[in-house]
């Protein structure tokens, strides 16, 4: 219970600090809850003094009482005004800050590591950013709603009921407490569910979205019913953990109006038994029961507010959580722009492993020479494609140093070392816009003539010109209904039109059919000439030419050498080119 307290103060601190920014209007949305409040207040001591102008049948005193409506007139005009330009400031305020958040998490994506992206489900991370603010905008708009209004409320009625009689407010001081100990009881014990709760939703996100991201595998394999089983569980779940929360939650609110019930009773009889008395005027009777109506209802608003609240921090911690996530190793501040790129490559004892205790690449040596074509080769989960992500520093190696001519990549921006490599990948990336616009994205002022000139190298002019408006064909997000074979062409053609010095191929044309991947094969070779090239293939026969050939195997380098020398040793390399045209 103590760490789920230190937890729930630390995220109250940083929406603290959020609010921070926007002071005047938290400022404004007091002011405007206290007028509010004060005329609220003031209204039951005009309906007051409204009765006691009504002495008995055929004595009503209309001169006065024509008076205390017109004040009661003007003082509902000030209340719902006041009321409206709150509401207006606690929205602007509540959006404002959300607008924030977002941004900020958005931001922290963008320079998150890979490795926390690689772990943690897409759907899971869009529902913090999505769902969960949404739910903090939901709790956090009802609490500068309400939260200031009810406290306001609470102080003022207090105020105007001691000047009214005292005896009848202490009576309502002493059952107060009660009320404030049954919310803070249960209140208490629903963060933890809510909490729970936003866990187990972004867990049923993840899920539709991979599921909705890989339908045609689902069918391909008939796995729909253990896609049905899995969401059931997980809706399970969900439904248990806020079955519980909800009803901690909704029970708030009857036990403090229980409460608060007593608390009108006890001032009705009280004060009943002063107006017989005479200690009390019938006026002041009615006022004083319409302030312990008035006292007892933000008690009821401010004990939803804060189920709310509980509801609204468990949501914002999980988005906090993202947004303190540790970014990606910043660039050093004297970081050198990589400018004149040769393509002089080395890798120098390279240790790197995605879990510590799980180790794959230790003590990778490697030397390439500026114009080299370096084939990387390998069973699966070798390191083929890890000695790419190092390459490109997605992931930083954990020993050892990678260097571009002859400089540390660490001390490289890695805009700059990015841009000194062409990558085309077995998995295709496109994005919403024109065929023209997807192919220079590397070189966003390309001529139309580049453009065509790249396509035609490429062999993707001719189904390019089949499209409806050919080069100005819009696509939708990942390629639209583009073939993967059409998709990795397009690739492959933004790769030629921008002619980095280096190259990284890897699977580059997996999804390609045979006769047009002969023809890429010879764009790739003049491509390639006089380009330092790494090269990873499963299929052995289009990595013949390639001057040095790096055998993997559990992220050791077993074998290496040409095509010819490393079939003449006839080890690993030849059982694999071997097994290919095995019959």
């Amino acid at each position: 219970m103590r760490k789920v307290d230190s937890s729930q103060k630390e995220t109250i601190k940083k929406v603290l600090f959020y609010i921070r920014r926007y002071w005047f209007f938290l400022g404004l949305s007091v002011v405007l809850a206290s007028v509010t409040v004060a005329s609220t207040l003031y209204l039951p001591l005009l309906i007051g003094d409204a009765v006691d102008c009504i002495v008995e049948a055929g004595r009503v005193d209309f001169a006065a009482l024509s008076g205390v409506l017109w004040k009661m007139g003007a003082v509902i005009a000030v209340t719902a005004l006041a009321q409206w330009i709150l509401n207006v400031c606690n929205n602007k305020m509540t959006y404002q800050i959300v607008r924030d958040i977002r941004n900020e998490a958005f931001r922290k994506l963008e320079i998150l590591p890979l490795g926390f992206l690689d772990s943690h489900p897409q759907g899971e991370i869009v529902s913090r950013v999505i769902a969960d603010v949404d739910q903090f905008a939901d709790g956090l708009l009802m609490g500068f709603t309400q939260l200031f209004s009810g406290v306001i409320t609470i102080l003022g009625t207090l105020c105007f009921m001691l000047s009214v009689n005292a005896g009848i407010t202490l009576v309502v001081l002493l059952v107060t407490p009660i009320s404030l100990f049954v919310a803070s009881f249960i209140a208490k014990r629903t963060f933890t569910m809510f909490r729970l709760q936003s866990e187990t939703r972004g867990e049923q996100t993840a899920l539709i979205d991979e599921m909705i991201g890989n339908q045609k595998v689902v069918q391909a394999f008939s796995h729909e019913r253990e896609a049905l089983e899995r969401f059931d569980e997980i809706n399970g779940r969900l439904q248990k953990c806020s079955l519980r929360a909800i009803f901690f939650s909704s029970i708030t609110n009857p036990s403090t109006r229980f409460v608060n019930s007593l608390v009108y009773t006890g001032v009705g009889v009280t004060g009943a038994l002063a107006a017989i008395s005479g200690h009390l005027s019938v006026g002041q009777l009615a006022s004083f029961l319409s302030y312990a109506n008035q006292y007892t209802k933000p008690f009821n608003e401010i004990s939803g507010v804060v189920t709310e609240l509980q509801n609204a921090i468990a949501c914002a911690g999980r988005v906090f959580d993202l947004i303190e996530e540790t970014p990606q190793i910043p660039e050093k501040p004297d970081a050198i722009r990589l400018s004149d790129v040769k393509g002089k490559v080395d890798l120098k004892d390279v240790s790197f492993s995605y879990l510590p205790n799980q180790r794959l690449i230790e003590g990778f040596h490697l030397a390439v020479k500026p114009g080299q074509r370096i084939a990387i080769v390998g069973p699966t989960g070798c390191g083929k494609t890890t000695v790419i992500n190092l390459l490109m520093r997605f992931y930083d190696v954990t020993d050892g140093a990678i260097l571009v001519e002859d400089t540390d990549i660490r001390d490289l921006t890695r805009k700059s070392l990015r841009a000194g490599y062409g990558m085309v990948l077995q998995e295709t990336w496109l994005r919403s816009g024109t065929i023209r616009d997807n192919i220079a994205i590397g070189k966003p002022d390309a001529t139309q003539e580049e453009v065509v000139a790249a396509a035609r190298a490429c062999h993707a002019h001719s189904f390019i010109m089949r499209l409806p408006d050919g080069y100005d064909t819009v696509i939708g997000e990942d390629g639209g209904s583009l073939s993967q074979g059409q998709k990795q062409l397009l690739c492959i053609t933004r790769i030629m039109l921008c002619r980095p010095p280096m190259l990284i191929l890897d699977e580059a044309t997996s999804s390609i059919d045979t006769r047009t991947e002969l023809k890429i094969q010879n764009a790739f070779a003049k491509l390639m000439e006089g380009r330092t090239s790494f090269i990873v293939a499963h299929r052995l026969s289009t990595i013949r030419s390639a001057d040095t050939i790096l055998v993997m195997k559990d992220g050791q380098i077993i074998e290496q050498g040409n095509h010819e020398t490393l079939l003449k040793k006839n080890g690993f390399y030849a059982k694999l080119y071997n097994s290919q045209y095995a019959y």
